[in-house]
């Protein structure tokens, strides 16, 4: 009477799915798959408490085989060897009402919504058993063959259904396919399938359980759609902060803005006013799809004019207004303003925070009621004040620039004129990075004693700072040229005055002294670009000068020197690096390179300032970064 297995003949201990002697002295309940024992409880305490006859269809699984379903008897017994009552169980035959055995099955499909079919392969039929009505909407023939059910489904979900009818597992997995319906198109469905033999000894079926997932899958759809705008609106957030934040002109930040503000918060269109800080108005462009005459409207104004674009600007304070009547009731003096009534709804952000130096302001129109969200609001807000600092990075940047080169404009020397013997032209160009200035230079000029002194040379960096300390050394070399008779002594007194004056960086440098008539040139470097020299006949070559390390590193340098002969028609090109090196461009073959345009130039009877030219433009064309610095002494 406790569920205790006294005996149990061989059919039983099959279907249990163990050996006989694993089965006496357990509980019964306990054999059977959790899903059957509460069912078989109820069964055992009906045979044990009652008089009448318990009957239940209780489901045998045992791994590797199909599940065996059976319409179980239960009653109450005396036993024969006198151990008082006991309850008989026993399978009943019911292969006269093999439906009979499927009951259980339509009642837990109905109640979890899912729909039951079962699948005969000798007539290749489907059956509908029964469940949820609706899903029974989408079968309105109890039977089918297995060929037209292939046919309502999609054709890309058909072999997956073949498949799944075709398994010779006990239980498959879920699959989804995609099954039309005649009333109402497609619906998505996932289907599963057990392999049941119904009855002890009785014939083995496939079963289907169907789920109707078609509500589950559009809302999947809608939140893949929402996930999906979501992060395109992310990466146009992004997009459009860093286009803000990597944007080195004014033309470059309005680009940015009129080119995404409208699309990012919906808008039909934008203007963007910046206001001259020298004359007070505000200057105004718009992403084209702005009438002329509205944007021309804003263009010019000041910030007197009592309208929410200046006032917005003035205080700081964005203005979101949905709808004209809002304007007007708020704004009662735009009444009048043609390009404030043409629109439905504006949203007009301020580039400066409240209390900062006012610099513009962004106008996204409308041509709808529109009420901008609170995420909206403060997203126009922070993007609006990322372009007020970009806005005021690239003016301080171009104010530093105009300074950086006025500075070395006034640093880099006039070229004498008029050497006798000699032709001399020098070219600059500023560097691509930082300030777009850097520590290049070029010197000529005549010693005391008549030679024609000529240095070109490199200090590290590309800055204001550099641009200075270029100016400390050509200076410093000129006044100390007017006292020592031969470069190398130069540069060895240029150097121990870096190095008295503690200079935080550091020049390379090459120098020449020539006698103009009799052509003799004296040289020296202090670790710079070696001297190309070329001849009229189209040759050239690579000279190295003597010399020693940069100048301002290594204190007691004495620094030499060479002498040689610049013969009649032949020229000397003084480079730095930038010239000469660049990406993909190493030293040996950026110096081949100059020599060789240089000689060609000189062979076709061009004179110093040509060759300067033609040096110079190829170095551009080869995507230099650095600065670069070019002289050309032609003895004539």
């Amino acid at each position: 009477m406790d569920g205790t297995v006294r005996s149990l003949n061989a059919p039983m201990a099959t279907t249990l799915g163990r050996p006989a002697e694993q089965c006496v002295g357990h509980d019964f309940c306990g054999l059977l798959p959790e899903t059957q024992r509460a069912s078989a409880e109820n069964l055992l305490t009906h045979g044990a408490t009652t008089k009448t006859v318990a009957m239940r269809v209780l489901e045998f699984s045992a791994p590797g085989r199909a599940s065996v379903v059976s319409l179980i008897e239960a009653r109450p017994v005396t036993d024969p060897a006198g151990r008082g009552r006991l309850v008989w169980v026993h399978s009943v035959d019911a292969r006269n009402d093999p439906g009979g055995l499927l009951i259980p099955f339509r009642l837990a499909a109905a109640a979890a919504d899912l729909g039951l079919w079962m699948y005969s392969p000798q007539e290749n039929q489907l059956e509908w058993l029964g469940g949820a009505p609706a899903l029974a909407l989408l079968f309105p023939q109890a039977t089918a063959s297995l060929s037209r059910v292939v046919r309502r489904v999609h054709p890309d979900d058909r072999e997956a259904l073949r498949r799944l009818v075709r398994s010779t597992a006990t239980q498959s997995p879920w699959i989804n396919l995609q099954f039309r319906s005649g009333s109402d198109g497609w619906h998505h469905l996932a289907c599963q399938i057990r392999r049941i033999q119904l009855g002890y000894g009785g014939p083995e079926q496939i079963f289907g359980v169907i789920r109707d997932d078609t509500k589950l899958e559009a809302g999947r759809q809608r939140a893949l759609a929402t996930l999906s705008a979501e992060r395109q609106r992310a990466d146009e957030i992004a997009g459009f902060s860093a286009a803000l934040i990597t944007a080195a002109t004014e033309q470059e930040l309005q680009q940015v803005v009129l080119a995404r503000v409208a699309a990012t918060f919906g808008g039909t269109g934008a203007v963007l006013t910046l206001l001259d800080q020298e004359t007070g108005l505000l200057h105004a462009s718009s992403d084209a799809r702005v009438d002329p005459q509205q944007m021309n409207a804003m263009d010019g104004m000041t910030l007197d004019e009592p309208q929410p674009l200046t006032c917005a600007i003035r205080t700081g304070t964005p203005y979101f207004i949905p709808n004209h009547e809002e304007l007007i009731r708020d704004w009662p003096q735009t009444a009048t303003i043609p390009w404030l009534g043409s629109f439905i709804g504006i949203s007009i952000a301020p580039l400066s925070p409240v209390g900062d130096q006012p610099l513009g302001a962004w106008v996204v129109t409308y041509d709808r009621e529109h009420h901008s969200p609170p995420d909206e609001r403060a997203l126009m807000s922070t993007l609006a004040d990322l372009a007020g600092q970009a806005l005021r990075r690239i003016r301080l940047q171009q104010a530093r620039v105009e300074l950086a080169a006025a500075l070395q404009q006034s640093m880099l020397p006039t070229l004498p004129e008029d050497l006798p013997g000699l032709e001399v032209a020098a070219r600059y160009q500023p560097s691509r990075d930082g300030l777009d200035i850097g520590g290049d230079w070029y010197d000529a000029f005549v010693t005391p004693d008549g030679a024609v002194a000529l240095e070109i040379g490199d200090s590290q960096g590309h800055d204001v700072d550099a641009a200075a300390f270029m100016g400390q050394v050509r200076t410093s070399m000129r006044a100390i040229a007017s006292h020592e008779p031969d470069p190398a002594t130069v540069l060895t007194r240029t150097n121990e005055l870096l190095l008295a004056m503690n200079a935080a960086r550091f020049a390379s440098c090459t120098m020449l002294y020539i006698g103009p008539r009799e052509g003799q040139v004296t040289g020296a470097s202090a670790g710079h670009v070696p001297l190309l020299c070329v001849r009229d006949d189209g040759s050239s070559d690579v000279r190295e000068l003597p010399g020693g390390p940069v100048l301002g590193v290594l204190p007691g340098t004495d620094y030499r020197e060479e002498t040689f002969t610049l013969d009649e028609g032949t020229a000397l090109v003084m480079v730095t690096d930038g010239v000469v090196e660049g990406p993909g461009l190493t030293l040996d073959a950026g110096l081949e390179r100059a020599g060789t345009l240089a000689a060609h130039a000189l062979h076709e009877g061009l004179d110093a300032d040509a060759i300067a030219d033609r040096i110079l433009e190829s170095a551009v064309a080869v995507d230099h970064l650095d600065d670069v610095a070019v002289l050309v002494i032609r003895r004539v």
